[in-house]
C-alpha cells in the first residue's frame, strides 16, 4: 500500500499501487450516478458515499466489485452462482461483516480449515460476522444468485478490484 498527504484535509491516506490515484477525489465530493433502479458501479473510495445499498448490490453481476476502499475498511458487492461458493479462506488480519441481500446459502466456520464447527442457513436480509483469523465460506444452497455486499476492516483487495468470475479471482488474489 502506498501513502499521500492530502492537502485539502491534512491526513494521510493509503492506496494500492495499479489503482486509481486518490487524488482524482481531492477538493471534490463525487455524488454516485444513480436513479431509482440503477447505480454506477465503481469503487468510490475514500471520498465521501452515499449509496442505496439494495439497488448497488442487487445490481452487480460481478464475482467481486469494491464499492468502497478507505483507509480503513471496504466494501464489496459479490454475486454468488448457484452451486458456486466463495471458496474456503481465513484473513488473519481482517474481520468481516456479509449481508445477504438476495439468495440462500450455507456459511460454514472455524478456527481450522479441516474443522467447521459453525454452520448456519442464511438467506435475504441475514448478516454474518467473520472475526479475523477464522477459516469461512459460503455456498450457494439456492436456485438463484446469493448477491451480498461485505464490508472488511481494513480493507482486505486492492482499490478498485472488480473480478467477473470465482476464476479470475484466484488468479489475481495473492494465495
Amino acid at each position: 500500500m502506498y501513502h499521500y498527504h492530502c492537502p485539502s484535509c491534512g491526513t494521510t491516506h493509503g492506496y494500492y499501487p495499479n489503482s486509481p490515484s486518490p487524488y482524482q477525489f481531492q477538493n471534490q465530493y463525487q455524488q454516485t450516478y444513480q436513479s431509482s433502479n440503477s447505480v454506477y458501479l465503481r469503487d468510490y473510495g475514500p471520498a465521501p458515499f452515499a449509496v442505496n445499498i439494495d439497488t448497488a448490490t442487487k445490481q452487480n453481476t460481478n464475482y467481486r466489485t469494491a464499492l468502497w476502499t478507505g483507509e480503513h475498511l471496504q466494501l464489496t458487492l459479490m454475486s454468488i452462482p448457484v452451486g458456486g461458493d466463495i471458496g474456503l479462506e481465513i484473513h488473519p488480519h481482517t474481520d468481516q461483516f456479509i449481508r445477504i441481500e438476495e439468495g440462500e446459502g450455507l456459511v460454514q466456520m472455524g478456527k481450522n480449515k479441516q474443522f467447521l464447527d459453525f454452520q448456519q442457513p442464511v438467506r435475504d436480509d441475514y448478516v454474518f460476522f467473520v472475526p479475523a483469523g477464522t477459516w469461512h465460506n459460503l455456498t450457494n444452497t439456492g436456485n438463484k444468485p446469493i448477491k451480498l455486499y461485505s464490508i472488511y476492516a481494513p480493507p482486505n483487495h486492492p482499490r478498485g478490484t472488480v473480478h467477473q468470475t470465482k476464476a479470475i479471482a484466484e488468479a489475481e488474489e495473492p494465495q
